[in-house]
């Protein structure tokens, strides 16, 4: 059963989005010098439709995303959770963090608007750092995933 810990309107996680981030626990990662790393433990409440459905009564129009930030250890669930949200709230982007290295072949990649995937390695930086190895992608309108990490890297002028 997947379960989050908390939730946070935030800026910068999906570009040209105010995003419901989503921190879901049970992190089968384990990236060493991970920031949130009592996300690895068994801990938090249900993250279910109804769940979904509660943070939509309660956002509402502040947000323009929701991003399941986590789920590795149950990749289906993360997809039907992203299909649910394109089927019963469609306006809402739906973003995926993974930490894997390569998205999972058990979700259907066209329930996700975004899908970031990468381990944070503390040498290569985040997705702030242009020497990161996390990618960022966002769906086309062709159904085809463009990589958009550069846009968190800041322009020298």
């Amino acid at each position: 059963m997947l379960k989050y810990v908390n939730t946070g309107v935030v800026f910068q996680e999906i570009p040209d989005e105010t995003t419901l981030s989503v921190n879901i626990s049970r992190c089968p990662c384990h990236c060493p010098g991970c920031h949130s790393s009592y996300l690895a433990e068994d801990i938090g409440e249900p993250l279910d439709e109804a769940a979904i459905d509660s943070f939509v009564s309660e956002f509402g129009n502040d947000i323009t995303c929701i991003a399941l930030m986590g789920g590795d250890a149950e990749p289906e669930t993360v997809d039907k959770l992203a299909c649910y949200i394109h089927e019963r709230h469609p306006q809402y982007q739906v973003a995926w963090y993974s930490g894997r290295l390569r998205i999972s072949p058990r979700v259907d990649r066209q329930h996700f608007d975004y899908i970031k995937i990468g381990p944070y390695i503390a040498h290569l930086g985040p997705l702030s750092k242009p020497t990161t190895n996390q990618r960022l992608y966002k769906r086309v309108g062709d159904g085809e995933f463009i990589d958009i990490t550069s846009r968190f890297w800041k322009k020298n002028v």
